[in-house]
């Protein structure tokens, strides 16, 4: 239970009434924060993201050098959190074209991969192989660079998701 403490020890106030939250068992005898006032009861579920595996004619596949923390600095698959009203391949179309330039299509789903999350404590990302089909290749949104690498020079890719993606597809 102290996990539970842990996890949940920013979470303070009702979102609907503003009344103090307390930590007590719900129906499935989970602890969570309850709301004694309205009953509202805070989840803490993993977030969801997409992230986009588009490799082009020659081989190549499409990073971005991350601008911001968490990994700034660092290579990983264009990528970002859904956003409620979106669906998950709605998200990768968007992220790829706000942190690439590139236009791009779902081409098929690649697999789920959960784990940590510095941010969030846990995500749930879906890897997503893409086809480009316009734009032009410009770094954008939170990438210092958007670059097509040789299979053989990849750089490091800093979010185990990423790399679940690509050995799943055999190009890692």
């Amino acid at each position: 239970m102290d996990d539970f403490k842990r996890m949940y020890r920013n979470v303070n106030n009702c979102i609907k009434c503003g009344t103090k939250l307390i930590l007590q068992n719900d129906r499935e005898q989970k602890e969570r924060p309850h709301c004694p006032n309205c009953g509202w009861i805070y989840y803490k579920n993993p977030v969801p993201a997409s992230a986009c595996v588009l490799i082009n004619e020659s081989n190549e596949l499409l990073l971005v050098k991350r601008k911001f923390s968490p990994h700034a600095d660092e290579w990983a698959l264009p990528s970002g959190y859904i956003e409620l009203w979106q669906t998950p391949e709605e998200c990768a179309v968007d992220e790829l074209f706000e942190e690439t330039g590139i236009i791009g299509e779902v081409d098929s789903f690649i697999d789920f991969y959960t784990g940590y999350s510095p941010i969030y404590i846990r995500t749930l990302s879906f890897g997503f192989l893409m086809k480009g089909v316009g734009g032009e290749l410009q770094a954008g949104d939170d990438a210092q660079e958007a670059v097509f690498f040789k299979q053989n020079e990849l750089p490091p890719i800093c979010f185990w998701s990423h790399q679940h993606f690509l050995k799943k597809i055999n190009y890692l």
